[in-house]
């Protein structure tokens, strides 16, 4: 391994770029829907050697000494997001008339942006990189750093962090809960990393015992999280989850309209497959293909489809108009709606795509004629708050629509608690990819930090209920048409005190920080 080490350190030009870009690539492997996260075995040693040899020009200044570093990680996280988010051009073909011609920005575009974070991320390890373990917990640092940072900068994207990798099964996610998804994925990136070690055999030892200490921890921890007893519902709330599976490209044609609302209707009025009458139907994501404020003869058809005392929780466009009678404003929103067709109360998303529910720097985009990607008959707007959204059974939901189910910052909630996660969505516009696999996976995880149970509809999968632990009690895959009921789980008593993912993720940064800190005094005083 030492000959092998050896000739990776001394790559440069484009073959150090190719090398590093692979290794980003194979991590991919490491994610769903493959779940095979021993692929990052294989990227992090690779990556940890590409930076051994990655000292710059000692006259080019501290900055420019950086530059190899940097564009290591770029190529790593380059190779790392177009392998793992390149589906997201499936977006643009829906309406490739419209919008193919931006098919190299989603694809290539959003992966080179993003990969600025790795190369930060690496470029601060090299700050502080030395000859043994202790480079391995530099590097871990700098990527729970930046994992840290994608999340709310530039409007945050955290999708496919690290440290989902590590957790391909929930037993593997349970230390979650205790450290969140920036914790797990430092802790990742230093385990991960450990093979590297065996070119030098320097801090092979510590590191090893290290490494298989976390790995004996996630498992323990998560073995004894779940064979605790679960709390017993109540029984009062029964779910069905509607998944119709609307083709995205017939979704807002008007002459698939009324098809597609009197399939979300039969759909909710089949029979009980659990033997218990549903109280609650979810339909996914902006599922009603009509402003329902604006459609009062649509609000009576639900009254009528819904039977004495269920409710329906649904997707939809909310208008909002001006004194005047005028739309003035669109929101993509959450309806509560009563067996009488009655709206009860709502919720608004919060964190839009940008591009695809409304433009950056409108003004200018709009003269050069550019549009959102989601239909609407104008830019979403963007809801005020997060709070807790009551339904009958004495139940409270947090509202988390689309995407924002990946922002472990949004699950924070003004006023009274929540009882379960509802996330309803719409993949269709990722086809038969893994991005729908990899979104399930993310909102799995938000269960198991929040100890809520999620309730998932997803127009065309993946719909799913789990418990608080993100185990899958039932659901439906992608492309099924179809409905499932299951009584909603309980969530769990958290007894954490002050003790928070966020003050754990400190804790492991500050932890490891001093240990690279330390060797890299050390290696310096040894080198002179």
């Amino acid at each position: 391994m030492e000959r092998l080490a050896g000739k990776i350190m001394l790559l440069w030009g484009a073959r150090r770029w190719i090398v590093s870009f692979c290794a980003g690539a194979v991590g991919v492997l490491s994610l769903p829907p493959f779940d095979f996260f021993a692929a990052l075995f294989i990227s992090f040693p690779v990556l940890v050697w590409l930076l051994d040899g990655a000292s710059g020009d000692a006259e080019a200044g501290p900055l420019g000494r950086l530059m190899p570093a940097f564009w290591t990680g770029w190529w790593f996280g380059f190779g790392y997001f177009v392998a793992g988010l390149w589906w997201l051009g499936n977006a643009l073909l829906v309406e490739a008339e419209q919008f193919a011609w931006a098919l190299p920005l989603a694809v290539l575009g959003l992966p080179a942006l993003l990969a600025i974070f790795y190369g930060l991320a690496t470029a601060f390890a090299r700050l502080l990189w030395s000859d043994g373990f202790g480079r391995l917990c530099a590097l871990a640092c700098g990527f729970g750093l930046a994992e840290w940072l994608r999340s709310f900068a530039l409007t945050g994207f955290p999708w496919n962090a690290i440290g989902y990798g590590l957790m391909p099964a929930p037993v593997m996610m349970q230390a979650s809960a205790l450290i969140g998804i920036f914790g797990m994925s430092a802790l990742a990136v230093l385990v991960f990393s450990v093979p590297a070690l065996f070119a030098t055999r320097r801090g092979l030892v510590p590191a090893l015992v290290i490494g298989v200490a976390l790995l004996a921890l996630q498992f323990g921890y998560g073995f004894w999280r779940l064979a605790q007893p679960e709390p017993e519902g109540s029984g009062e709330i029964v779910v069905r989850i509607v998944q119709p599976s609307v083709d995205q490209s017939k979704k807002w044609d008007d002459d698939e309209r009324r098809a597609i609302f009197d399939t979300l209707l039969s759909l909710t009025r089949g029979e009980s497959q659990s033997g218990a009458k549903p109280t609650h139907i979810v339909w996914p994501e902006t599922s009603v293909p009509f402003v329902l404020t604006s459609n009062p003869a649509a609000l009576a058809m639900i009254g009528e489809a819904l039977d004495d005392g269920q409710t329906l929780i649904t997707g939809a466009v909310r208008e909002e108009r001006n004194e005047s009678g005028e739309a003035r404003r669109y929101y993509n929103s959450i309806y509560v709606i009563d067996d009488k067709g009655q709206i009860t109360s709502a919720a608004d998303k919060i964190h839009l795509v940008p591009f695809g529910e409304y433009l950056p720097f409108a003004g200018l985009l709009q003269s050069i004629g550019l549009e959102t990607i989601a239909h609407a008959p104008g830019q979403f707007s963007a809801g005020s708050r997060r709070q807790s959204v009551p339904v009958p059974g004495g139940r409270r939901f947090l509202p988390l629509i689309c995407y924002e189910v990946i922002f472990p910052g949004e699950l924070k909630l003004e006023g009274p608690p929540a009882d379960f996660i509802l996330n309803v969505t719409n993949d269709a516009w990722y086809g038969r990819t893994p991005g729908p696999y990899q979104h399930f996976r993310q909102a799995q995880l938000r269960a198991v930090e929040t100890g809520l149970p999620l309730v998932r509809a997803a127009n065309n999968g993946i719909s799913a209920v789990t418990d608080a632990k993100g185990r899958v009690l039932d659901g439906m895959s992608q492309n099924v048409i179809g409905s499932v009921d299951i009584e909603l789980p309980a969530k769990l008593h958290a007894n954490r005190g002050s003790w928070t993912p966020e003050i754990a993720f400190w804790l492991i940064t500050a932890l490891l920080l001093l240990v690279a800190l330390v060797s890299r005094y050390n290696f310096a005083r040894t080198s002179n």
